[in-house]
């Protein structure tokens, strides 16, 4: 069966395939329309939670609380690489290497009761204190040390304790 529609034979077949294509769309048209009405019920629901408060003022004011916040936390935290920095440069110059070497300067003695003690800073300069003990009483002597090295000759011990001091312990008598 034909019918004239301005000049078009259409077959009632194609009518009703062409409803059933508008129909197909519509239900898709649908089913998109419920999902975007899901999202943006979410998206509501979010931005009532963000905005929930007595008006919108609140809002404003803490938003203008955090940002000082984080201002007094910048400030903060800019003294704070300071002072790092202040007790970085005041290492340089504190005795950060030690070196020990207890011994019996005078075997008639047990106990090893004397010692070098060697004390340097990040430069390897310092001391060496070298300590003697014998019957009669303590004798205690001080030599500089500038870049690892003494003017002064050093005795075993010294030179031990300044190895060991300096990471060197391998190099201990030289």
């Amino acid at each position: 069966m034909k019918s004239d529609f301005i000049g078009l034979y259409f077959t009632v077949d194609d009518f009703l395939l062409t409803i059933a294509i508008m129909a197909g769309v519509m239900f898709i048209l649908f089913i998109l329309l419920l999902i975007n009405m899901g999202k943006t019920r979410k998206i509501r629901k979010k931005y009532e939670s963000f905005m929930q408060g007595k008006n919108a003022e609140s809002l404003e004011d803490t938003l203008i609380t955090r940002l000082q916040q984080v201002d007094e936390l910048l400030e903060s935290e800019r003294k704070n690489r300071e002072n790092i920095q202040v007790i970085s440069d005041s290492l340089k110059s504190t005795f950060q290497k030690i070196g020990m070497v207890k011994y019996d300067a005078f075997h008639e003695m047990g106990g090893k009761l004397s010692f070098s003690l060697a004390l340097l800073d990040q430069k390897n300069d310092g001391f060496i204190i070298n300590a003697m003990h014998s019957r009669e009483g303590c004798y205690t002597y001080i030599k500089e040390i500038v870049n690892g090295n003494s003017i002064i000759v050093l005795a075993e011990e010294e030179k031990e304790a300044l190895a060991i001091a300096m990471g060197e312990e391998s190099k201990k008598t030289e």
